[in-house]
């Protein structure tokens, strides 16, 4: 169905105030999931970034790559193997996790974005000591799984003040030269904190939170970071949310304005996220 000249100037008319709000700010983008992995969702996610881009919002992009990861190992003839929903990481994975990350899908999102009329440059955490790690304490070892201990942001803003859009792998570096394993979520996290972001936006392949895990109708449009313990102890956050809840909540306590865990298998959800009033997921403020 073709959109009337009415239709369009309204959408440009009810964005325009979205657009001048993050204006000159930080959007930090965590994208994963279905969104990466989809074509057709791919085109949309770089096609929204350059969008952004052109209209004057400074968008970092995260990536992580789980299942490319997973597709490589299993190439490879190597296992595997996930404690607590961490990947343990020997060090055969970690070279696979870099050469995937690092290598292969960070350069295809750099060229992505470019052939969308964007310009993006590719980091990896190592770059410049940007994510520094140290291996993850505890009484599991997780391998070479690293707790990030410093975010270096000068690599991300020379390239943002240079016209560049970075698009970031997440493996981070020890003291020592040792690469480390970093969840992407919370590199994300870490990285928006860092940056004062005005907003973070976790990519995902569910709805948002819901109040009936069943009933995709009960979205919870927004969460004050003070409910969360409640909501943790009714059940309505658990599993697999809980992490990516934690880091959203991570994120605001350390400044940044607000956080989202976006629906990535809609298309245009960043979009529909930073430049409507309803928004699509669920919001953390």
């Amino acid at each position: 169905m073709e959109i009337s000249n009415n239709v369009r100037s309204q959408i440009l008319s009810d964005a325009l105030p979205y657009i001048q709000k993050y204006h000159n700010k930080v959007v930090v983008v965590k994208y994963g999931g279905n969104a990466m992995t989809n074509n057709e969702l791919k085109e949309a996610v770089m096609s929204d970034i350059v969008l952004l881009s052109e209209v004057g919002i400074k968008v970092v992009l995260v990536h992580g790559g789980g299942p490319e990861i997973n597709a490589m190992l299993k190439r490879v003839g190597i296992e595997s193997r996930f404690i607590n929903g961490l990947r343990y990481t020997d060090r055969e994975t970690m070279d696979i996790v870099k050469m995937v990350l690092c290598g292969k899908l960070n350069k295809e999102l750099v060229s992505a974005l470019q052939l969308h009329g964007g310009c993006a440059l590719g980091l990896c955490g190592c770059d410049g000591k940007m994510i520094r790690a140290e291996k993850m304490g505890g009484d599991v070892d997780y391998g070479y799984v690293g707790e990030i201990t410093k975010i270096t942001t000068k690599p991300i803003i020379d390239a943002i003040n240079n016209g560049y859009v970075p698009i970031i792998s997440t493996v981070g570096v020890g003291d020592d030269g040792q690469a480390y394993n970093i969840n992407a979520d919370t590199a994300a996290s870490r990285i928006a904190s860092c940056l004062r972001a005005e907003k973070l936006i976790l990519m995902t392949d569910i709805v948002g939170l819901l109040k009936d895990k069943e009933d995709d109708s009960t979205l919870i449009p927004q969460v004050n970071v003070s409910e969360v313990p409640f909501l943790k102890k009714s059940g309505i956050i658990s599993g697999g949310m809980i992490p990516k809840i934690d880091c959203c909540v991570e994120a605001v306590r350390r400044g940044v304005k607000r956080t989202s865990i976006i629906d990535g298998r809609v298309p245009h959800s960043i979009l529909i996220e930073l430049l409507t009033n309803e928004g699509i997921g669920t919001q953390f403020n």
